[in-house]
């Protein structure tokens, strides 16, 4: 009994401690574990907070906005629709929208890249796992582990360099993506942004939509069959290795082999997942891809690059005003918001249309890029350069342009970046227009060209001249601008219209160039003497105006912007504005269209192949020695200008070819243009505006004719500005003429010394011109002889001051040295005039056969050549005599001629003068006695002949032979070619010039003596 109680105390303590001690093992490893997960759970969070710190928490605002952002392509358009290209960047990204993406795309895409994208919640664990098996293991064939939406995250917030920091970052932002996004929003926003290699034009394409268009020339993806899904499906895992071109657009066979590869993997899994048949699986790898890739397409920027360049830097202004449109409006956009404009017309996936037409704009640069065109290539000059531009100057859209010759050589586009010196292509737009619009001339409206005296800053005076060389006296309007002459633009600006308005009307047809200086000093800014000049484009649109009857349309070349989603963001609104009337619009384009049909726009009238067909007006443009030609030309419905230069205006242009070349280039384009678009050229004509008429008027004053009018000139004018003054310019006086001016003669100056003709008053009288010359002469350090300013009708100048010569009381002294030349029996008697101060002039004395000397009524004024010409046939002797202002002859000269008896000596009369011309007197014994030899009787001379008519730039030329015994021959016209002719002139020598440049009819000639007046000569027509 005691043995049993024993027994149970001592069996029953040890299994309780066994049970205990258990417990307290289980307990304690519990509390260790729970320890220990912690420790890791803190360690892991402290790692993984240690890795994040830095990384903002994103908002679903953010992630959205985040994911909605991408750099898209832009695009430029021609005014067709048909693209010019892309925008300058070597990526190509297009937006496509989740509906219109092909579920074979997408079942491809979620094949090959994660199979599981529909299940898991960003992150797929079984392929983390994996991946970080293969990485420890170091596998040869490492899948990542990543899924679309850590892709995706890495894409748009993270680097792509491969660190564990970045996994972990990627997978927690991938958990809140797929927090915030749906689906279809993540699959739609990584084919939007995942690169797919290159296209075949060399851009790297980014996105499925671009690289369907670049790699297939596919644009919508449901063309896309299964085979190039899964094709494209499988490049963006390592695009540089299974892209099919290159940079430059060319195939590359090795890596097309590889990306064939890919495709079939690709094909393999949508099968092993049901996503297509086995049929359709065969068929896939039957399809023969390559011979479905897109052709190789030059980049936009190697087939049009200054038509690209020059649409991105137009559009991005536009843009500025879109974006900036507060500061824009207040003229306060700065160069940092242009640079923004730029970057957002690059990436924001903006489509511009421009006004370009494809063809216009095609033909007019083969024409440029056609080296037979232009001169060789200069070594010292360079590129011989040329510059152009198209507008329809109805709405001011540009249609076409020549921005230079090569882009290699020169990028700049000089048609709307390039400002030179315009020549005479501004005369239009600074005088001639503005002078018509106040009234202040019409086409028959009479210029001076004499000289202008301009101020010449520490030069003294600068004094313009004419590209022929000379000053053409008074001539029209129509006529100073068709030969494009210097002078009669320079007095338009500088004293008709003004300098300040003429630069105001200039600003107002859209010349922005400009300066205050030009305000200031270019007096000869007409000519080209700006600070800077104009543009290709702000020329050209000038002369739109004309075309558009006085109405200025600021040219333009962007039509519309759209942005990515479709919206209009920028549309071109038109302001149009009557800068001068429909009436001076006319007028300046008749002016302009004989610019072309008789100045100096003939050589465009000889090439436009539709001359008469289309009508046509336009103006010529050189600067000094040729450093720029220009013409400004157009239609009814464009204009069209053409510049053409070196780089540097001091290389000028210098073969009659180069000087020439705008105007054949002009004609050119306009041959091709008018060829292959016939439907700009629709309107035939000018359409001439009531308010138009035509008119008579005086061709001295441009005034209404008198009785006294002899020159007449018929022209348009606007209604409100026709003359109602009567001609007060022209007058019937007798003068003499010293050095080249008209002046009253005294009244004892003898009458043969005088001429009695149409004299004209004009605004500055001959004698006024040389005095300002002379003054002007002092002060300039070089300047042309007198004579040369003289303009070519100085003769017709009306005296308006009494001959400064006064007598002073002697004979004068004989001429001296007096020399003689034969040839087929005409004599040319030259000699050294009298050192007499007070001589007017000298007579002409002739012996034949040993006769008595006789006056031969021929006279040499004093200061004209010192040449007399006669008959010197009948053994003829010659002497010569001077005769002062009040009539008293010299002794006669020495005799010359074939045989030279003794000179005749002086009178010993009292009076000392042989009073009347004509007499016969004989060389006396000086003895004193009178000679009492009878003189002979004089016959009516015969009719002159070899009459002959030559059309000058100022007029008509009348020319006969000479005749012996005759004192003067009268000139007559006829209008008609029928009785009755006028007389119109006399002439004392064998020639006269009428200056009437429009006239047509005839002309006949008759010899005046002593005797009388001959018949009239044959008549010698006009025609034109």
């Amino acid at each position: 009994m005691v043995d049993d109680q024993n027994k149970k105390p001592e069996e029953k303590p040890s299994r309780n401690r066994f049970f205990r001690r258990l417990g307290s093992f289980v307990k304690w490893a519990f509390i260790l574990g729970i320890m220990g997960v912690l420790f890791a759970g803190g360690a892991l969070t402290g790692y993984i907070a240690s890795i994040v710190k830095d990384e903002p928490v994103r908002s679903r605002a953010e992630i959205e906005q985040a994911i909605g952002e991408n750099a898209l392509t832009g695009f430029a358009y021609f005014a067709d629709g048909s693209p010019i290209g892309q925008f300058r960047t070597e990526e190509d990204r297009r937006i496509v929208e989740f509906e219109d993406i092909p579920q074979k795309v997408i079942d491809a895409v979620v094949s090959i890249e994660d199979d599981s994208f529909y299940e898991h919640k960003g992150v797929d664990i079984t392929g983390t796992l994996r991946a970080v098996k293969e990485r420890i293991l170091n596998e040869p064939v490492q899948t990542g582990g990543s899924t679309l939406t850590q892709q995706l995250a890495r894409r748009v917030f993270l680097n792509l360099d491969k660190t564990e920091d970045r996994k972990v970052k990627e997978i927690l932002l991938s958990l809140r993506l797929e927090r915030f996004l749906t689906k279809d929003e993540i699959i739609t926003a990584y084919l939007n942004k995942v690169p797919f290699g290159n296209g075949s034009s060399g851009y790297n394409v980014y996105g499925i939509k671009a690289a369907a268009k670049g790699i297939f020339n596919i644009n919508d993806l449901n063309d896309l069959n299964i085979a190039q899904a899964a094709y494209l499906a499988g490049l963006p895992q390592l695009p540089s290795s299974y892209s099919a071109f290159n940079g430059k657009g060319d195939f590359n066979e090795k890596n097309f082999n590889n990306a064939l590869e890919r495709q079939e993997r690709v094909l393999g899994r949508m099968l092993a997942l049901g996503k297509i048949t086995q049929s359709e699986y065969d068929e896939a790898i039957a399809f023969d891809i390559k011979s479905s890739l897109a052709p190789k397409v030059a980049k936009a920027y190697n087939t049009y690059p200054y038509l690209m360049l020059e649409t991105e830097r137009q559009a991005a202004k536009v843009l500025m005003e879109v974006l900036y449109p507060e500061a824009s409006e207040n003229g306060g956009t700065t160069a940092e918001q242009l640079e923004e404009a730029q970057i957002q017309l690059r990436t924001g996936g903006y489509r511009v249309y421009t006004t370009i037409n494809k063809t216009v704009y095609k033909t007019m640069r083969s024409i440029a890029e056609d080296d037979s065109n232009f001169s060789a290539y200069d070594e010292n000059k360079g590129l011989e350069q040329t510059a152009s531009m198209m507008i329809d100057h109805k709405t001011g859209k540009i249609l076409g342009m020549i921005e230079g010759r090569d882009f290699n050589v020169e990028n700049m586009n000089y048609a709307t970046q390039m400002v030179r010196q315009p020549g005479s292509a501004m005369k239009p737009i600074a005088a001639y227009l503005p002078a018509l619009e106040e009234g202040l001339i019409q086409p028959a409206s009479i210029i001076d060209d004499s000289p202008i005296i301009l101020k010449d800053g520490s030069k003294g005076f600068h004094i313009p001249k004419n590209s022929n060389g000379r000053y053409s006296g008074l001539v029209t309007a129509r006529y100073a601008l068709n030969q494009s002459l210097n002078v009669p633009a320079l007095k338009l600006f500088n004293e008709e219209v003004g300098m300040e308005k003429a630069w105001d009307f200039a600003k107002s047809l859209g010349i922005t160039t400009l300066t205050e200086d030009d305000y200031a000093n270019a007096t000869t800014g007409v000519l080209g003497g700006l600070s800077h000049g104009v543009t290709v484009e702000e020329l050209t649109n000038a002369y739109g105006a004309i075309a558009n009857n006085g109405v200025f349309h600021d040219a333009y070349m962007i039509e519309k912007i759209v942005d990515y989603k479709g919206n209009i963001v920028y549309s071109h609104k038109a302001e149009p504005k009557q800068v001068f009337s429909e009436q001076t619009a006319y007028l300046m384009t008749d002016m302009l269209r004989t610019a072309i049909s008789d100045g100096t726009g003939k050589v465009v009238r000889d090439n436009f192949n539709k001359y008469g067909d289309i009508a046509i007006a336009g103006k010529t443009g050189t600067t000094q020695n040729y450093g720029d030609v220009w013409f400004e030309g157009y239609t009814p419905d464009v204009t069209l200008g053409v510049w053409v230069g070196y780089k540097t205006q001091a290389n000028t242009l210098e073969t009659k070819a180069q000087k020439e070349r705008a105007r054949k280039l002009w004609a050119k384009i306009m041959n091709e243009v008018s060829e292959q678009e016939p439907d700009l050229f629709t309107t035939k004509s000018f359409t001439k505006p009531d308010g138009i008429t035509t008119k008579t008027v005086s061709a001295y004053s441009g005034k209404l004719p008198t009785s006294a009018t002899d020159k007449f000139v018929t022209d348009l004018f606007n209604t409100k500005y026709v003359p109602t003054e009567y001609d007060d310019a022209v007058g019937k006086a007798k003068y003499i003429t010293y050095n080249g001016v008209n002046y009253i003669p005294r009244d004892e100056t003898p009458s043969d010394m005088l001429k009695e003709q149409t004299v004209v008053k004009r605004k500055r009288a001959i004698s006024d011109l040389i005095k300002d010359l002379q003054a002007a002469f002092k002060k300039m350090s070089s300047h042309e002889p007198l004579s040369y300013y003289l303009p070519t009708d100085a003769d017709d100048d009306m005296p308006t001051e009494v001959d400064p010569r006064r007598d002073d009381g002697s004979a004068p002294d004989a001429p001296g040295n007096v020399r003689i030349s034969v040839s087929n029996d005409n004599a040319v008697i030259t000699f050294n005039p009298s050192s007499a101060s007070d001589v007017v002039g000298y007579r002409l004395y002739r012996s034949t056969n040993g006769g008595p000397f006789q006056n031969q009524g021929k006279v040499v004024l004093a200061g004209n050549q010192a040449t007399f010409t006669s008959y010197a046939g009948g053994g003829a002797q010659f002497y010569i005599v001077a005769v002062d202002v009040a009539g008293k002859e010299s002794a006669p000269s020495s005799v010359v001629g074939s045989t030279a008896p003794a000179p005749p000596q002086e009178e010993t009369s009292d009076e000392g003068v042989i009073e009347v011309p004509g007499e016969v007197v004989e060389p006396d014994d000086n003895t004193g006695e009178e000679n009492n030899t009878e003189p002979s009787t004089a016959a009516v001379p015969s009719a002159p002949s070899g009459v002959t008519a030559t059309v000058t730039d100022q007029g008509i030329t009348i020319s006969w032979a000479a005749q012996e015994g005759v004192s003067s021959f009268h000139v007559y016209y006829s209008e008609t070619g029928q009785e009755p002719f006028n007389e119109v002139g006399t002439a004392s020598f064998t020639s006269f010039k009428y200056n009437n440049a429009e006239a047509t009819g005839a002309f006949r000639v008759t010899a005046v003596n002593a005797a009388g007046e001959s018949a009239p000569s044959a008549a010698v027509s006009v025609s034109r």
